[in-house]
């Protein structure tokens, strides 16, 4: 981590000087939704062509209350999305296209971070991303953030040379709280590297000033247990202030979580001290099979759901506990109507519906000349 800027930083939090962020609730309003859409050119036309329906139907879900946001690979494939969305009879009032090249999906950990300020403005915060410590190419996506802010006028803070920071991997409660595994945040280790040298003090500074919370709880996490090194984003969400969503002992085992962790996470406490009461989804009853027929070897999490602003997406593998999720979730949220998104074909490459949205809060803009 730049030393120079940590201590500018320090001085700055001391005196009170620097400006903080806020990084708005999820349920909160939002402006609308971006997505990036699968393509051909990284990994090949099967690999569209498999988790392709995922993104028809969450667009289709999506447009009758918010803006949806397109990347498009090229001006080639925004005329095959546009075509495949009107073959879907999906309107296209509220749909939005963007051309920027992208090496993949997972606009939720490579994507700008939309966070207020002081006056409610709302800016893009541009961290550094690097394919989950290297894993995969990344110098594409990196730039989607930095793209947008331009394209859009909106100010941009660039904190690329500072830290690496995936949206998937950090939970808020939206007043004040942070949840994250050191795993998927300051770990060192090869090949999980997200930035070299960074503690955790470095990161809490970064999280207290540009996310707006006041308390970071870590959990260890697991280096190497999937290619994000253990987003928190899979087995737990703050719901509001008071309530987090996760799973019974038994499912997040399944997960990999160890005892110190989910003894961590079940003493979690907000801003107030008070422990956050635990609503519990269960895992999938079976492992998961693709829907082209490949048996996976573990089972799904219903927890990775998005929160827009008329429907609640949640991850469906063609399970008997999909019903069963649906219905817990859609208790919470009864002015929102929960819809089951199939995901099986892009959870064989490790993720849901949170990992490849990302939302735009409503509000007036920064602009970049301000």
């Amino acid at each position: 981590m730049n030393k120079l800027f940590t201590l500018i930083l320090l001085f700055n939090m001391t005196f009170g000087m620097a400006q903080t962020y806020h990084f708005p609730e999820e349920s909160s309003t939002h402006e609308g939704t971006w997505l990036q859409w699968p393509h051909h050119y990284q990994f090949g036309t099967e690999y569209r062509k498999r988790i392709e329906q995922t993104w028809i139907e969450m667009a289709r879900e999506l447009q009758s209350g918010e803006k949806v946001h397109i990347i498009a690979y090229d001006a080639a494939e925004k005329i095959r999305i546009t075509d495949l969305l009107e073959k879907n009879r999906i309107p296209l009032k509220n749909i939005d296209f963007r051309i920027y090249p992208t090496d993949d999906v997972w606009i939720r950990d490579s994507g700008p971070i939309f966070v207020k300020d002081d006056k409610g403005r709302v800016l893009i915060e541009n961290w550094g991303f690097n394919g989950w410590g290297g894993k995969f190419d990344s110098k594409y996506c990196d730039k989607v953030p930095a793209r947008i802010g331009k394209d859009l006028g909106i100010k941009v803070i660039d904190l690329n040379e500072e830290m690496v920071n995936e949206g998937g991997a950090v939970e808020t409660d939206g007043n004040g709280v942070l949840m994250a595994c050191k795993s998927s945040v300051i770990s060192q280790k090869k090949g999980a590297t997200r930035t070299k040298g960074i503690t955790q003090q470095d990161a809490e500074e970064m999280f207290e000033q540009y996310y707006g919370v006041s308390k970071v709880i870590w959990l260890d996490g697991v280096t190497g247990l999937d290619v994000t090194d253990m987003h928190i984003d899979g087995f737990v969400k703050f719901m509001n202030h008071n309530t987090m969503i996760t799973m019974d002992e038994d499912g997040l085992f399944d997960m990999g979580l160890s005892e110190k962790d989910i003894n961590t996470l079940y003493e979690a406490t907000n801003a107030d001290g008070k422990e956050y009461k635990k609503v519990y989804l269960p895992a999938t009853k079976n492992k998961v099979k693709t829907a082209y027929g490949k048996q996976l070897d573990y089972k799904g999490s219903y927890i990775n759901f998005y929160v827009a602003n008329t429907v609640v997406l949640v991850p469906n593998y063609g399970d008997p506990n999909d019903k069963i999720a649906n219905k817990i979730i859609q208790g919470y949220y009864p002015g929102r109507k929960v819809v089951g998104i199939d995901v099986r074909n892009l959870y064989e490459n490790g993720g849901m519906i949170h990992c490849v949205t990302q939302q735009q809060p409503a509000g007036d803009i920064l602009k970049s000349e301000d």
